[in-house]
């Protein structure tokens, strides 16, 4: 009787090698940077450069401009032009405060009031930028023209007389004084400040609010302990970007204010393209930069909101 026989068993095929694996797209980040990396060459750090140069440059118009490394143009142009450098922070510095107060309300209706109007309000806070900064700013001096609604409003209520007291007024009017120049400039950055402060809101948990309740907490001490902390990144966003561009603004000094309320960027612009003294012009522009620059950094460190650095 034959037997079976089992048959050998059969060894198993060679696991095949692993390869590394490839490290593909490793230089897709970098070149999805490049063209941002070059336009803040071109637009920014050339000419930052180019104005550095500038500043330490002595001569004049006819005869040329040379780098003579002239440090002295620096301590020149703030020892003559500090009151100006103070009056654009007090004032950027009030428009901010004020965008702060009628904003902050404004973004909190839109963001848990709203409703169904939340895209009309939206879109009602982005609508000036449909229309130039300058027809907006020559518009409030109709708004705030001598014998206009708005100035005989405020003569019956004594405001003025108030804001003639601190200085903001002339008394019996409103354009050419500071008070024009801090409208505007609130105006004008208001939605700077609206749209930081609406995102942050937006994203505070209503479930928040709701716990709150639950525990027997007044409205005010829920918005104290819990909306306002929590949506302080938003505050400080609003306010970096509205106290920047305000400080160097000159547009509402000059079409609001007088001669009595120009800023330092009144002072540059007419540096740059009325006298034609470029070393003073670029100085005013590196002091004006690293002031804000100071200042932000300070503000930042105390708001206690390091990371938006």
């Amino acid at each position: 009787m034959a037997t079976l026989t089992q048959a050998p068993p059969v060894a198993p095929p060679p696991a095949p090698e692993k390869r590394p694996p490839r490290r593909r797209g490793r230089w897709t980040p970098y070149l999805l940077l490049l063209p941002g990396l070059l336009w803040l060459l071109v637009f920014f750090a050339l000419p930052v450069i180019y104005q550095a140069s500038t500043s330490v440059q002595t001569g004049s118009l006819e005869q040329g401009y040379e780098v003579t490394w002239h440090f002295a143009t620096y301590w020149e142009a703030l020892s003559e032009y500090w009151p100006q450098f103070v009056r654009s922070v007090l004032y950027a510095a009030s428009a901010t405060v004020l965008c702060l107060l009628l904003g902050y309300p404004l973004a909190y209706l839109i963001a848990f009031r709203a409703g169904r109007w939340r895209n009309l309000i939206m879109i009602l806070v982005i609508a000036p930028f449909f229309t130039s900064f300058l027809i907006r700013t020559l518009a409030w001096k109709t708004i705030l023209a001598d014998g206009g609604p708005v100035v005989d409003a405020l003569n019956a209520l004594h405001v003025l007389d108030v804001t003639a007291w601190l200085g903001w007024t002339a008394g019996d009017r409103v354009l050419a004084t500071p008070l024009a120049v801090v409208c505007g400039l609130t105006y004008n950055f208001l939605p700077f400040m609206i749209l930081p402060l609406y995102t942050s809101l937006e994203r505070i948990d209503p479930r928040l609010h709701e716990a709150a309740n639950d525990l027997y907490a007044k409205p005010s001490t829920t918005f104290r302990r819990v909306t306002f902390p929590l949506s302080m990144p938003g505050v400080v966003s609003g306010t970096l970007l509205t106290f920047i561009p305000a400080s160097g603004d000159y547009i509402n000094s000059d079409l609001l204010g007088s001669t009595d309320t120009r800023m330092v960027g009144n002072v540059i612009q007419s540096q740059f393209l009325r006298i034609l003294d470029y070393p003073t012009a670029a100085a005013l522009s590196f002091i004006l930069m690293a002031a804000i620059l100071a200042i932000v950094t300070l503000y930042i460190r105390k708001s206690g909101t390091e990371d938006l650095v």
